[in-house]
């Protein structure tokens, strides 16, 4: 057939000549055709590492964040005593323990980005489920829970100066109030408005923001227990005394006695000389008269116009002169018998001899000057 003859076209068809319809592609050729990413193994690898890293620090963060800002409210207020030597580590566990934290980790953390302000040693008042910036707050300013020592024989002058030495604290305000019968004993008979004699001895923290009306009342409360645990009520009656006049006598025998093995005897005097009439002439009422502790009492001081000079005066004097110890108390609701009107320091120790006669008593006074004893 002829090239140009009809015939030639059934069951044809057009093809590339074989130079090109099979030439193989050349990488400049792949790169102009479809794009084919490649996928390097260590690249994946660091990104899945960036990934993880990022969730857990925010994670992280997160949990920080819930446990330096607990939810619900703050629980009541706890005292955390930090001894001297005390690091961050142990702190913090110390808070998780009594329950113002929740994690002790978390704290560490926080403390250390935060800036920790250090642990001195002392007492501190937290509130339960507190924030962390809360306790950091109290840590800057130091140890904020103060303990009083209200020791025997202390009268409530000398508690207000006492607590006055504590930050914050106002001793002309706290002895305004314990002698405003604002406060009240139940032992007060009407009219008495100060609380001396009428103030629990011992050891009391001082917590911050707590009024002086909260503490007074805690010193009463402490006191009530003890006198009603000795009997008291029953016990002066036995004597013959009211509850208030039995607190006033066992005051002068805390300071007339001062030691153990002299209270009782000098209980015992005391009743023997309020039975016959006799004045007390006890120097202790007459150094309260003028808010003195000890130190030597003059004839001048002796004729000081005040109902607490038991010299020129019979009888106990008007309100106690001081805080008595129970042993105080005790002795004087259960005097040993005896018939002694007088005593008189003989040893250094403060050991007291009783007499009965003022002839001995002169005779202890001299054997007391001859020892060098005022």
């Amino acid at each position: 057939m002829s090239a140009g003859d009809p015939g030639d076209d059934v069951g044809a068809r057009d093809v590339d000549p074989p130079s090109t319809a099979f030439r193989p592609r050349t990488p400049a050729a792949r790169t102009t055709g479809r794009r084919v990413w490649s996928r390097h193994p260590l690249r994946s690898a660091a990104v899945a590492v960036a990934v993880l890293v990022a969730v857990v620090l925010v994670a992280g963060f997160l949990w920080i964040d819930s446990q330096a800002n607990p939810s619900g409210p703050r629980g009541r207020q706890v005292v955390v005593t930090v001894a001297s030597g005390t690091g961050t580590d142990r702190f913090a566990q110390l808070l998780v323990d009594h329950g113002v934290i929740g994690s002790a980790l978390a704290f560490r953390i926080w403390i250390a980005i935060h800036g920790n302000p250090g642990v001195d040693a002392g007492s501190y008042a937290f509130d339960r489920n507190d924030s962390f910036g809360a306790v950091k707050d109290v840590l800057d300013g130091g140890p904020n829970v103060f303990e009083l020592q209200v020791p025997p024989g202390f009268t409530v002058a000398e508690v207000a100066t006492r607590l006055g030495q504590f930050p914050g604290e106002d001793p002309v305000a706290f002895e305004r109030l314990a002698t405003s019968g604002a406060v009240r004993s139940p032992w007060q008979p009407p009219g008495v408005t100060s609380l001396d004699g009428l103030l629990g001895t011992g050891s009391y923290q001082v917590l911050p923001g707590e009024t002086g009306t909260q503490l007074l009342t805690q010193m009463v409360d402490r006191f009530d227990s003890q006198a009603n645990a000795l009997g008291l009520t029953t016990g002066a009656a036995a004597i013959g005394l009211t509850p208030y006049q039995a607190i006033t006598m066992a005051s002068i025998v805390e300071k007339e006695g001062v030691i153990q093995k002299n209270l009782g005897p000098v209980a015992r005097v005391i009743l023997n000389r309020l039975s016959q009439g006799i004045p007390l002439q006890m120097d202790s009422t007459v150094l309260y008269a003028e808010g003195r502790d000890g130190g030597t009492v003059t004839s001048k001081d002796l004729q000081l116009q005040t109902p607490y000079n038991t010299y020129l005066n019979k009888g106990l004097t008007p309100t106690p002169i001081c805080f008595p110890s129970t042993a105080a108390l005790a002795a004087t609701l259960d005097p040993p018998p005896g018939s002694w009107l007088y005593f008189v320091v003989v040893q250094p120790d403060g050991t007291e001899a009783f007499s009965t006669t003022f002839a001995q008593q002169l005779a202890n006074e001299a054997l007391a000057s001859r020892r060098g004893l005022p």
